[in-house]
């Protein structure tokens, strides 16, 4: 089956697709300009100021051994995460009673509204990740759950996790 979209071309003006299509942002050209927290390390790729996103965000981050957030959920947003070395552990639920590990290679999904917690499982191994978000705002809402594993250590506090 074919589509014939030539009819689309008379109802929106001439786009200009050299500056409105595709973006590749290289991977050593990442924003650090942004929210930073002792113990990890944010850089964004793409956003609406660095690409035109409207709907989506990413990035990267890189958190320090051992590093855990409290208790939280971010809202309405879709979150994935991509590990690209070291091990994440994550807690979730109503008294983070659920835990699972995921490695290089693995993705993580986070759904609107799920109680969770981040953890970098390894004591000396950095956790790097690929952060993707479905919107612009970073949206944490902190709960009152007593983390099965206390963030006592180094604590994973940012603009986003305070």
């Amino acid at each position: 089956m074919t589509h014939d979209h030539r009819h689309d071309d008379h109802d929106r003006p001439p786009t200009n697709w050299r500056e409105n299509g595709v973006k590749v942002i290289p991977g050593n050209s990442l924003d650090p300009n942004t929210a930073q927290t002792p113990g990890m390390n944010r850089a964004t790729a793409i956003s609406k100021a660095r690409a035109g996103a409207e709907k989506i965000w990413a990035g990267t981050v890189t958190i320090h051994a051992n590093a855990k957030t409290g208790a939280h959920h971010h809202g309405d947003l879709e979150s994935i995460i991509y590990v690209v070395k070291g091990k994440a552990r994550m807690r979730w639920g109503e008294s983070l009673e659920y835990v699972a590990e995921a490695g290089p290679g693995d993705f993580i999904y986070v759904p609107p509204y799920v109680p969770h917690q981040e953890i970098n499982a390894s004591r000396d191994e950095t956790l790097e990740c690929v952060l993707v978000r479905s919107g612009q705002e970073p949206v944490v809402v902190n709960l009152d759950i007593e983390p099965v594993e206390a963030p006592e250590e180094v604590l994973w506090i940012d603009p986003i996790h305070r």
